[in-house]
């Protein structure tokens, strides 16, 4: 019964947020610059095609699959208002996402560049012990053979790292490739992916690329890659 009254509370409890016209947002949120009092706007390419698509499929899309359209951006404009869209090919933007595989490329591109210089000395390698601290019997103590053993505080390190150590690995072609369609496939899914016509931009000012970004709220962090 206790249970049941939880869930009812908990149920109850959803609804009034649910219905509630106060901001989901927590107050103690720390959002990035970018985001903050920002209305963010978000046009979603229209179906029928009807406006100039300037990039096709060239590759035969599978009879079950269809084109995912997306809307041509430019960066030689502030505020830009596209009007043009791309086709992107399903079999990379629209995968179903495997976050283990995601996982496994992400732990793999931050080990495979790995190197730990850790080493620790042995008690080879400690200076000093050359004597016995003592006989080997008749003192009623355990018997020892140099002060620096590692049993000894100051002495050697038993089974230590023994650097440099490489971490390198590689993953199978097939899982890479995985691992970046389902990236590519969130992020478009997320409208975190922005294709633009060309990396020129009208203006040789540095700021006015982060001045294109931060009006358009593309987030804190941008990569640009031209293919």
């Amino acid at each position: 019964m206790l249970k049941g009254l939880l869930l009812a509370c908990g149920r109850r409890a959803i609804g009034i947020r649910l219905l509630s016209s106060e901001p989901a947002v927590p107050p103690n949120l720390i959002l990035p610059s970018g985001l903050k009092d920002g209305p963010i706007k978000f046009q979603r390419p229209p179906v029928d095609l009807s406006r100039p698509v300037m990039r096709t499929c060239t590759i035969p899309v599978p009879p079950h699959l269809s084109a995912k359209t997306v809307w041509l951006e430019t960066l030689n404009e502030e505020d830009d208002e596209p009007t043009s869209l791309v086709q992107l090919h399903p079999d990379v933007f629209d995968v179903p996402p495997r976050i283990d595989v995601l996982h496994q490329v992400v732990t793999w591109q931050r080990n495979f560049r790995r190197i730990s210089y850790a080493k620790a000395k042995t008690r080879a390698e400690v200076r000093g012990g050359g004597r016995k601290p003592w006989v080997q019997k008749g003192t009623g103590r355990a018997r020892q053979s140099s002060i620096r053993s590692p049993l000894w505080k100051g002495g050697g390190v038993a089974h230590g790292p023994r650097g440099p150590t490489s971490y390198y690995y590689m993953l199978p072609m097939k899982l890479r490739a995985l691992g970046l369609k389902t990236a590519l496939t969130t992020k478009l899914a997320q409208n975190d992916l922005h294709i633009i016509d060309s990396i020129e931009i009208s203006s040789s000012d540095p700021q006015y690329l982060a001045d294109v970004i931060k009006r358009r709220y593309w987030g804190e962090s941008v990569l640009i890659v031209d293919v």
